[in-house]
């Protein structure tokens, strides 16, 4: 049953007791409507006045920075869980539409001129205007505070909403309201739908509406803020001195915003190690108030990007908890009361972990698309067997063709061929103490009929990196048993679609997994996710 081990997270505070949280269900908007760009009137309107942004502060001010915790959780029951195969094929349509989108950020990226990272800044800098530098750097690392307390949230799926995503639950505005929002470690931009709504999909609860919100500060069009975003097509003059920034974000599988880039103050639950509940707010944190919005965001209000890039939720954070973010999913077949965890700042249980491992993420010149984590694999390891993969399988061009991303938002492994056939064939000539089920599940092979076997015995697995690091992995995060048959398949698919490989998160379950961009690597170690 698939659905009962995606990991789709939902943040849940309890601002109800306060009386902040509205319970209206607005049914309004259309789902997966074409969109044709009227003149927002808000692009030409005056914006209100924006308080200067703190100043950032040095390594050393920001070197032991606290970590936050939220608790992540599952919605539902056991009597509700879906059947294995109807699961598996929504959760690999829902894929199969990611990897288009993902593939496509790539192209885009590489092929326009996207205004979407530090590539930015440098421009901003080569162009005579090295004073406007330090305003964007400073406004995309916030001044720090002394969080000193662990932040606990708890976290619902999203199939409820009819989602396979992640799912975070955020308070925004003042007085702040409660909004669904997908986490997205594939993009960077936070947006949400917001009033007046022009065209935009369904979703649970109410339109946000910057008219209610003591703290909506629009940013100007001359704000070199502005420039982080990509304006819409074709670009508006901007010739009114306090006239707004408009932004236009693609996601590739025709799934889009367009609004107005603006900050807003977003506000967390932090969770004392006495018990107390106080909440804290994170002011100016730049997002997209969006006026035009579609896709496959079913039920959500929005999107929270977790990517690398400087208006990433995760970025903006930096200057309060450092670097680095780390996660720990739950097995699947955990209780659904169990939480799993997301950590703002570096875990000083992981660093102290001793089978902590860490590979290089591909930065840098060899990196096309900024957002994306991308990983260099060597080799695959299956049965102890080293395979014999062609090195171009894994390489990332300078074209930005090919590599390899870890992404949270994907369900399972997709492996460009030859590789995956590889794979595949490696499994199939190891396997020979259980029946191979050809025409059982077409998605999924080989698939093996274990009926009546208590402990089944599959080869290994494991992931060799470039650098050394080799990331092996316990036989349930590669292999999907779907019951009441007694049938185990082997949780890999072949990416057709392009020369890109991705880990997705069945294969991170019961791992506890560090994003740490300022050392540029990534980090993971065995862990039991629901004692973390």
């Amino acid at each position: 049953m698939l659905f009962n081990f995606l990991f789709v997270f939902t943040t849940i505070f309890s601002f109800a007791q306060l009386g902040l949280v509205d319970s209206h269900v607005n049914a309004s908007g259309s789902i997966f409507t074409g969109i044709e760009m009227p003149q927002h009137s808000s692009f030409g309107a005056q914006v209100s006045s924006t308080s200067a942004c703190d100043p950032s502060v040095s390594d050393q001010q920001t070197s032991t920075k606290p970590a936050v915790k939220l608790h992540l959780k599952r919605r539902g029951s056991a009597d509700s869980k879906p059947k294995g195969k109807e699961s598996v094929e929504e959760s690999t349509y829902r894929d199969l539409i990611r990897i288009q989108t993902l593939d496509k950020r790539v192209t885009q990226n590489k092929n326009q001129n996207q205004n979407q990272n530090q590539n930015i800044l440098s421009r901003l800098v080569k162009e005579g205007v090295s004073k406007h530098y330090h305003e964007i750097k400073n406004a995309i690392s916030p001044a720090p505070e002394s969080f000193s307390d662990q932040l606990m949230a708890k976290v619902e799926s999203g199939v409820s909403l009819g989602s396979g995503e992640y799912f975070m639950d955020v308070f925004i505005g003042t007085p702040p309201k409660h909004y669904s929002l997908i986490l997205d470690t594939g993009s960077d931009l936070n947006w949400i739908q917001s009033l007046p709504c022009y065209d935009c999909f369904q979703q649970n609860g109410p339109y946000y509406d910057p008219k209610e919100s003591q703290s909506f500060q629009n940013i100007s069009c001359h704000d070199p803020r502005c420039q982080l975003v990509s304006p819409p097509d074709p670009p508006q003059a901007c010739t009114e001195e306090n006239q707004t920034c408009p932004y236009f974000y693609w996601y590739g599988d025709s799934s889009n915003t367009t609004g107005d880039f603006a900050l807003e103050t977003f506000t967390i639950n932090l969770t004392a190690h006495t018990g107390k509940s106080e909440f804290r707010q994170l002011e100016n944190m730049m997002f997209g108030s969006g006026h035009w919005n579609r896709g496959l965001f079913h039920g959500a209000a929005g999107l929270l990007g977790l990517g690398r890039g400087p208006l990433s939720f995760s970025s903006q954070l930096q200057s309060s908890y450092g670097h680095s973010f780390s996660y720990c999913l739950v097995d699947r077949n955990s209780d659904q009361n169990v939480s799993s965890k997301l950590i703002f700042g570096e875990d000083k249980g992981l660093l102290g972990h001793k089978e902590l491992n860490f590979t290089s993420f591909v930065s840098g010149k060899d990196n096309p698309v900024e957002t994306f984590y991308y990983i260099q694999i060597k080799s695959i390891i299956v049965g102890g067997e080293v395979l014999d993969i062609p090195q171009e399988t894994w390489k990332l061009s300078s074209q930005g063709l090919g590599g390899t991303i870890i992404d949270s938002g994907t369900t399972l492994s997709y492996f460009a061929n030859p590789a995956y056939k590889i794979i595949e064939e490696a499994f199939v000539r190891k396997v020979k103490k259980y029946p191979i089920v050809a025409d059982y599940f077409p998605i999924l092979h080989p698939c093996y009929n274990v009926s009546g076997v208590k402990d089944t015995e599959l080869p290994t697995f494991g992931i060799e990196f470039v650098d050394g690091a080799i990331w092996n992995f316990p036989t349930e995060n590669y292999f999907i048993r779907l019951d009441p048959e007694e049938i185990v398949c082997l949780a890999m698919m072949e990416n057709s679609r392009s020369a890109m490989s991705i880990l997705g998160n069945y294969q991170q379950q019961n791992f506890h997994i560090s994003y740490d961009t300022k050392r540029s690597r990534l980090g993971f170690a065995p862990a039991n996710c629901a004692e973390l």
